[in-house]
């Protein structure tokens, strides 16, 4: 045994005498104040990349394109009115920009997500009727104020 570590002997002892480091052992922490910001707790809604959207935007656009030229190939239509249906059909959907809110998003599409959180926050929001700068605990200041 080294530095006076585990069992003298391990006869009758129920162990093999293998010494072994304890894993549950916590180390103590340096002594920090927790919560000294108290701005880092405040909610901070995720952006959505517009970037990202509009690609997603455009990608969509040009899925419902493929789907009209493949569909007119296989009616057997000419190449010049297959040409003329898919640019007028590109002109509309991107006339028509974005649509409306997406329904059935999956979990990996985040900045749809948070695109339509933001706009459901909107919604919430005026329809309780508080402004958009609004801040918690302000009526409190403005009582606090007052007196």
């Amino acid at each position: 045994m080294s530095s006076n570590v585990g069992l003298t002997t391990p006869r009758g002892s129920g162990t093999s005498g293998y010494v072994q480091r304890n894993l549950a052992h916590l180390k103590p922490r340096d002594q920090v104040k927790p919560y000294a910001d108290l701005d880092s707790f405040k909610h901070r809604q995720r952006q959505p990349d517009k970037e990202i959207l509009e690609h997603d935007r455009k990608r969509e656009i040009e899925l419902k394109i493929f789907e009209l030229r493949d569909r007119l190939e296989d009616e057997g239509v000419a190449e010049e009115q297959i040409d003329e249906q898919t640019d007028a059909l590109r002109k509309k959907l991107e006339k028509q920009g974005g649509g409306g809110p997406k329904k059935g998003l999956k979990m990996h599409q985040v900045h749809e997500l948070a695109e339509a959180k933001i706009k459901q926050d909107d919604r919430f929001r005026s329809a309780l009727g508080i402004t958009k700068n609004y801040e918690e605990g302000s009526h409190w200041k403005r009582q606090e104020e007052k007196k």
